[in-house]
């Protein structure tokens, strides 16, 4: 009996979980970078086959905008959860600030952000990777801005501060701190850097 088309099989299903895979490229992408990576640097972290690798992927280019999205992703999520209390906006705020300086220490600091080095690497070069980029920065500082507006609205901080100009002073640093943390820089002590940056919302 022939099969339908919608029902034939199309080939061997895949053997692995796209996450999974992908949470291991974005390792090697934000320790070594774009251009000192391989395809057999992909594939052994990867796990995968060159094969399977490129039956998944196109190209090295192709792998790095899926982790550069998921990265993304995951790190969006990580940062609205630490944000998800019923503290006030102030609190709220300096809590992830405190997270961004946090993860810009020690071995995670030294592993990097991916759209940090992205915009460091890439960007000026891809305006695909320009336009990723840019978006996920838009969408922190927009984040910030909420967060600030929240604030105000309930009085934690002051009235006349202007959240969309201080949300995007508050990407610089957070992003700058990404930056310092690659490279192995000075240990700061959270609470008293985050101090320091709520000092503009007075």
């Amino acid at each position: 009996m022939t099969l339908p088309a919608s029902t034939r099989p199309r080939g061997r299903p895949r053997e692995f979980v796209m996450d999974d895979v992908l949470d291991r490229a974005i390792l090697v992408f934000r320790q070594q970078g774009y251009h000192a990576t391989s395809v057999d640097d992909l594939a052994r972290a990867m796990r995968l086959t060159p094969g399977s690798l490129y039956k998944a992927f196109k190209d090295k280019r192709a792998i790095f905008l899926a982790a550069l999205d998921r990265y993304a992703t995951l790190r969006s999520r990580q940062i609205r959860q630490i944000a998800a209390t019923n503290k006030t906006g102030r609190e709220r705020l300096c809590d992830v600030l405190t997270a961004y300086v946090q993860t810009s220490q020690g071995d995670e600091g030294r592993s990097g952000c991916l759209v940090v080095g992205s915009a460091v690497e890439l960007a000026i070069l891809d305006p695909e990777i320009a336009l990723r980029v840019r978006g996920s920065l838009r969408k922190n500082g927009a984040f910030l801005a909420s967060l600030i507006e929240a604030g105000r609205l309930d009085g934690s901080i002051a009235a006349h501060i202007d959240s969309e100009a201080t949300s995007q002073l508050l990407v610089c640093l957070t992003q700058g701190l990404r930056v310092v943390g690659k490279t192995g820089g000075t240990r700061l002590d959270a609470a008293a850097a985050v101090a320091i940056a709520m000092k503009w919302l007075d």
